[in-house]
């Protein structure tokens, strides 16, 4: 299995949900997953999600390594997705917002040549969506 050289890895609570909402929000199919020893939380999972690698697992305090966003907290990250058109920003915003993301910026024509959104996930996350600007 190839990953490209530079992938996020995110903390998220619960995982599963998480990945439910990637796969149904940006098309993401599951690459790998390893269930924790627990039985109830997911230790690693791999996302290809537009031709990239997304990784994430539960939160396991008892590492103490990591944490999932807090509430009300700004982002110090954004995860970004390049497609080939604006219709797709459109439509993945769309479909983002109805699983439950919070739309940042609704879908629009930037000034830097781009159709552009960005949503916060439910899990604390930030996307930024680009496309090309139809001609």
């Amino acid at each position: 299995m190839t990953r490209p050289r530079v992938a996020p890895y995110l903390t998220v609570s619960p995982a599963a949900a998480a990945i439910a909402f990637y796969t149904g929000a940006f098309g993401a199919t599951q690459r790998a997953i390893m269930p924790s020893v627990d039985g109830l939380r997911i230790a690693h999972c791999e996302l290809s999600i537009n031709g990239g690698s997304v990784m994430l697992a539960d939160f396991f305090p008892e590492f103490g390594q990591t944490r999932v966003p807090m509430p009300g907290d700004n982002a110090t990250v954004s995860i970004s997705l390049e497609y080939d058109n604006g219709k797709e920003v459109d439509d993945v915003c769309a479909r983002a917002a109805k699983l439950g993301a919070k739309i940042e910026t609704q879908p629009m024509n930037s000034f830097w040549g781009t159709r552009y959104a960005s949503l916060k996930d439910p899990f604390g996350h930030r996307w930024i969506l680009n496309g090309p600007l139809e001609k």
